[in-house]
């Protein structure tokens, strides 16, 4: 495992953006992966001077992340992403679009997710349909 991989609780990580920002780190982005039907891992990647340091917050899918955009401000874009693409829920958003960043009625579940409870029209199908 890399040395700059911090393993964070999600109860500990406001705390921990807190640190690293007084630390004088900035924050480069928030990338999100599926572990399985049931867990996701959100990682937080910091940049000072040209080194990176990175926070992995393993969570059960359905637990309530807590937003660090009142930390980083810019966080809250790539959040609202994540909520969309990935059907998490984020707390305290600085500016939550409620799942519609992408699409003005939102998406039913998240398209970048292997594992819903919505199960999508096969393409083919699909296909079919628009060429009627």
């Amino acid at each position: 495992m890399l040395e700059n991989v911090i393993s964070v609780a999600p109860e500990a990580l406001l705390d921990e953006a807190a640190k690293i920002k007084f630390q004088g780190y900035k924050l480069v982005t928030v990338s999100c992966v599926e572990l399985d039907a049931s867990t996701i891992d959100i990682l937080y990647h910091f940049d000072q001077e040209f080194q990176l340091k990175h926070f992995r917050v393993s969570a059960p899918r359905e637990m309530v992340i807590p937003s660090i955009s009142h930390i980083f401000p810019a966080s809250f874009l790539v959040e609202n992403e994540i909520q969309d693409l990935f059907n998490i829920t984020f707390s305290n958003l600085s500016i939550d679009f409620k799942r519609t960043l992408f699409l003005e009625n939102g998406i039913k579940s998240g398209p970048l997710c292997r594992y819903t409870l919505d199960s999508p029209q096969p393409p083919e199908t699909a296909a079919a349909e628009s060429t009627d």
